[in-house]
Formats: structure tokens, sequence, C-alpha cells
């Protein structure tokens, strides 16, 4: 089955920072949005929510990442229960369209992000802003390669 046109979010959880990439609307190329800073009262998800509605976003694919040994850590609770929390507020929304979520593997995305960027001679004091934004972008890219 061939997925509807349109844009769709993906974002990287960390217990930090998330990290949000938007693809076009042919689902092509994926790019980096922005890296919205974890809020303990909600911002965070609101931040998120209004970057979908911005996009018009027909999906969002959320990371997933297990570890080498396909296990779930620490770092996979983060993620559900970010998912949990966006999916709650999406659904909250009277004047919007449902947007499905689905989580996606994404074993060493950031490990690939920091490689890249190092490579393309950013400095680790300046990747820590924008690495997260890069592993959202090899989700969105990883999931679009795949259904396509």
């Amino acid at each position: 089955m061939i997925a509807p046109r349109g844009r769709r979010i993906a974002i990287d959880v960390g217990s930090v920072r998330v990290g949000v990439a938007v693809c076009d609307p042919d689902g092509i190329l994926a790019t980096p949005v922005e890296t919205v800073r974890r809020a303990k009262d909600g911002s965070d998800i609101e931040r998120i929510v209004e970057i979908i509605d911005e996009y018009e976003a027909i999906g969002v694919v959320i990371g997933l990442p297990r570890t080498l040994a396909n296990t779930e850590g620490q770092a996979v609770k983060f993620a559900r229960g970010f998912g949990r929390a966006l999916v709650a507020r999406l659904r909250d929304r009277d004047d919007r369209p449902e947007v499905p979520t689905e989580f996606y593997d994404e074993r060493l995305t950031t490990v690939t992000a920091t490689t890249a960027l190092r490579a393309s001679g950013v400095k680790a004091k300046d990747a820590r802003a924008v690495v997260d934004q890069a592993a959202a972008v090899a989700i969105l890219q990883g999931w679009l390669d795949a259904h396509r």
C-alpha cells in the first residue's frame, strides 16, 4: 500500500532535548526543524503539537532507541512515555484531524548523527545543539526509505 502524500514529522526523544525533523510532501527527503528542550510542565509536548500543526503533518514517527541486543532500556521508557503524552494531547484537539503516531527503531541514529556532524567539521560543543535534529532526520529518512 502506498502511503498518502503529505508531510511527516519525526522526533528523537532524549531526557534533556527532543530533536524534530520533517519531510517534504512527497516523502522523499527529511530535513531538520528544531531542538525542543524537555519540560516537566508539558510545554515540550505543546511545542511538538505546534510543529505538527504548522507543517500540517499527516503522521508522526517517534524514534524507539532499543539496545543493540534488541532490549528496551531507560531511553525506550522515555520515548514511550513521551509518545503516550503526545498521543493523548493530539487526541484532545477537537478542531484538528487525528494524526497517526508510530514508533520506529532508531538504534544508533544518535551515534550516526554525531559521526556525520564531526565529519562535516562541526565541533563537539556546537554539535550538542543540532545532534538531536540530525538524529530525528536519520529516524525519518530511515522510515521513509523503508516505506517506499
